[in-house]
This record gives structure tokens, sequence and C-alpha cells, in this order.
């Protein structure tokens, strides 16, 4: 291996996913990706289930990732991991194979915190966009405006008050009596139906900050109006209600980043995140891109959900400046963003 050459294991374990990758040079040469299905029984994420399921798959998970990259565990340069936030048991697990990893390797340690993993997704694939750029992130767990510098210089500008986007809609296809996970099945019913049949309330907070109670709210009260008045309404008007929901979740979104866009006169915009994958979503950044001049950037749907090649590439770049963890880094449920 090259001395100019920087090949970095990525470790993903915050919630669902088994991830491992190998990135050389910025290049992804593998991301493997092992799923939990036995959560869709449940009706959600069994945090338990989830830090055992890790467990039986981080060292198969790995295994594949060195051999589809090709490349010998002596070769790897450092090893990054996701460090927060997230399950803290799931995380757990990725933390102690890195750290093991790294110790019986000899080579660096990186810690890697998942949302700024999920907004250097860009930095993948071309084409990439050019600082400074606003890049919304949203997922089950976040939702955020992140004004990105750098690839180490973020700063999150917009954040929700309560719950994530990605949660509004889960809980909305609960609602609806859809499966684990409703996110995506909402999306897929929505692009059958009126996205203005029904009409729920856009909220509103100061500056970029968003709020998703209130449509939970409403669609539940909404459905327990129509539901009294005809047992059968939800199922005749399946299509429209997920059309009506997801176009005012969008509006809430969309609402907030053209502010800030024009506020702070940044043309270059990126989604990221599990529900950058909405295809309502990616639709309605494209026609506002078209509406206000904006250069849009959105990565391939394999790094949008959760992996370790995004992992991977927020150690490239944190190697290539010597950001660095010790053993004694901890994981953590919940973490700042830094």
């Amino acid at each position: 291996m090259s001395i100019q050459s920087i090949s970095i294991l990525g470790i993903e374990s915050s919630c669902d996913e088994t991830s491992a990758s190998v990135v050389k040079d910025g290049l992804v040469l593998s991301n493997v990706i092992a799923s939990q299905s036995i959560h869709e029984l449940y009706g959600g994420v069994v945090p338990e289930m989830a830090s055992r399921a890790h467990l039986q798959n981080i060292l198969p998970v790995v295994d594949l990732a060195l051999k589809q990259a090709s490349i010998d565990k002596s070769d790897i340069s450092a090893v990054a991991f996701t460090q927060a936030p997230g399950l803290i048991g799931a995380l757990l697990v990725g933390a102690c194979f890195a750290k093991g990893f790294a110790q019986t390797m000899n080579i660096p340690l990186i810690a890697a915190h998942h949302m700024q993993a999920h907004v250097l997704a860009h930095f993948i694939d071309n084409p990439k966009p050019p600082f400074p750029f606003l890049c919304l992130t949203v997922s089950g767990g976040h939702t955020q405006i992140v004004l990105c510098r750098g690839y180490l210089e973020m700063e999150v500008i917009g954040t929700t008050i309560d719950d994530a986007a990605g949660e509004a809609f889960d809980k909305v296809a609960r609602m609806l009596g859809l499966p684990y996970p409703g996110g995506p099945l909402v999306d897929k019913y929505a692009e059958f139906g009126d996205e203005k049949k029904f009409s729920f309330p856009v909220s509103d907070m100061k500056g970029y900050d968003f709020t998703f109670s209130g449509i939970k709210t409403a669609v539940m009260y909404f459905l327990k109006t129509q539901i009294k008045a005809d047992s059968t309404f939800i199922e005749r008007n399946m299509n429209d209600i997920c059309a009506s929901v997801q176009y005012t979740i969008i509006c809430m979104l969309m609402n907030k980043l053209q502010k800030a866009s024009k506020d702070l006169n940044i043309t270059h915009i990126g989604i990221a995140g599990g529900v950058s994958a909405n295809s309502g979503l990616r639709k309605a950044i494209v026609e506002a891109g078209k509406k206000n001049g904006w250069q849009i950037y959105i990565p391939k749907m394999e790094y949008c959900t959760d992996n370790a090649a995004m992992i991977g590439i927020t150690g490239y770049y944190k190697y290539r400046k010597g950001e660095f963890a010790d053993l004694a880094t901890t994981a953590s449920a919940r973490a700042t963003w830094s």
C-alpha cells in the first residue's frame, strides 16, 4: 500500500442496521449492510433485540466488507465507528469492535457523529457540493438544517423541538394500521393519492426550527372523527390521507429550507438521512430548485439510509485532519453536535 493511500474501515451500528464499509482515498470499495427484520413483528425497533443482532452480525459483515474490497485487514489505515447518537446498546457493539480492531492492528481509532456522517454522504459520489452549502438532514430521530462550511465544519441552524419528520411519518402510519416501518408505505400510498384532498395544519416555528407533534395530533383527531361517521374511512381513503399528510410534512420542511437559503444567500442545497429517500421530498426539492435557482445534491439511495460508507467517508476526512479518538472514548445515545 502506498504511503499516501488512506484506507478506512467504517462501522455503523446506531440502530437496527449492522454495516461495514471500506473507503480508500475517498472512494467506497465496499458497503455491506445487514438489516434486522425481527422488529417488524413489534411495530418498532426493540433495543435489546437490536443489540443482540449486532453482536451476531458484526464479524461476518466486517469480513465480507474486507473481502468485497479486496483488501487485507493489515492494509487498513484506521477504523471509524459511529460514536453517537443512537441506541446505546447498539452503539456499544460497534464501538467495542472498532476499539478491539484498532488496538489489535495498532492503528488509529476515529469517532464519527452519525448526523455529520449523513451530511458527508454527499461526498461519496459525484457531483459533490461546494462550500458553503445547506443540508436538510431528515431521519426517524432527527430533522435539521445544517450550514456546511467545510468537510468537518458544520453548524446546525435549525432543528426539531419535538418529534422528527421520520417519526411523524411512522406514527401516522401506525394510526392508519400500516406495518412497521410505516414511513416508506406512506410514501408508496401517497404516490396514488390527492395531496390536496384533506387539509392539515402547517406548523411554523421562529427561525429555522421545526415541530411535528401538531401534525400527529391533527391526524389523530381527524381520523377519530371520520371513523366515527364511517368505519371504512381509512380503507377507502388511504391514498389520499397519505398524500395529504406527506404533502403537509414536506411543506414544513421546504418552508424552512427556503427561508434559510434566502436569508443566508446560499443556493447549493443537499438533503440527507433516511427520509431523504422519500420520493415526495425528492420531487419537492427538485421543483424548489428550479423555482429558486438552486443547485440540488441528493446522495444515492443506498447512502441515504444508515450505512457504513458514510462513516468511512467521515473517517477519511477526519484522518486527513488528524482527528483521532483514544480507547477511552465512549458511545453516547445523545450527543451535542461537534
